[in-house]
């Protein structure tokens, strides 16, 4: 599939439902945000989305030279996920956000 082509990839999306597909996975996660939302404005189906090692390791690294605050950055990242409708999220940082979400109660 096309990156680039977000027609053809709701397309895939309808076709996927349509033959009786319990969920929808999104992947990348970030670079497909539109897609997320797509998704959750068209389908009845629960909506995934996988941040893939890339984006993970791409913030970890950026986290790890000083350039940015790597929670902030790690947060902001699922939240963005979350936001554009994503119900179930994997991630690499999951251990990490949930020690996070624990630490603030």
């Amino acid at each position: 599939m096309d990156p680039a082509n977000g027609r053809e990839a709701v397309r895939e999306m309808t076709l996927d439902v349509a033959q009786g597909a319990d969920i929808l996975l999104v992947k990348p996660a970030l670079p497909g945000l539109d897609l997320i939302a797509a998704a959750r404005a068209r389908f009845e189906v629960p909506i995934a989305a996988y941040q893939v090692s890339g984006e993970y390791a791409m913030l970890a690294a950026a986290a790890e030279r000083g350039w940015l605050d790597g929670r902030r950055a790690m947060t902001e990242a699922v939240t963005a996920i979350v936001r554009a409708g994503a119900g179930i999220v994997i991630t690499y940082a999951a251990a990490d956000i949930a020690t996070w979400l624990r630490d603030e109660r």
